[in-house]
């Protein structure tokens, strides 16, 4: 009985059994390339512009927190803004949680919750 099962389980002479293996080879390298464009790249690419955006702060400019928080930059300090939220009311924020827009504010507070 062992002997059946061993033979059948072998490759047979002229067949297709290295071909198949391959194929596999290329699916999984199909697979990647397919992840890689769709989600990877994308998202590095939107960091660099938001990184981008982060250097070229200065003071004046108007910009939205990751917590919704709207308001004027009055001083960038290394990692840290203030910013001017009313008339009195001067709040500091990390640099890393200021956007351009109320779109990338929301997108990158979705990417938190998922990976927290």
């Amino acid at each position: 009985m062992l002997n059946y099962i061993l033979l059948a389980a072998a490759p047979q002479e002229g067949g297709d059994a290295g071909g198949s293996g391959m194929m596999s080879i290329i699916m999984i390298v199909a697979l990647i390339a397919i992840f890689y464009f769709f989600m990877i790249r994308p998202q590095s690419k939107k960091q660099k512009e938001i990184k981008k955006f982060r250097d070229a702060m200065q003071k004046g400019d108007k910009v939205i927190t990751a917590g919704g928080i709207h308001g004027k930059i009055k001083e960038i300090k290394e990692n840290v803004i203030v910013l001017q939220v009313d008339d009195n009311v001067k709040i500091t924020i990390d640099k890393a949680m200021v956007y351009p827009s109320a779109s990338d504010a929301i997108e990158s507070g979705a990417d938190i919750k998922n990976a927290n």
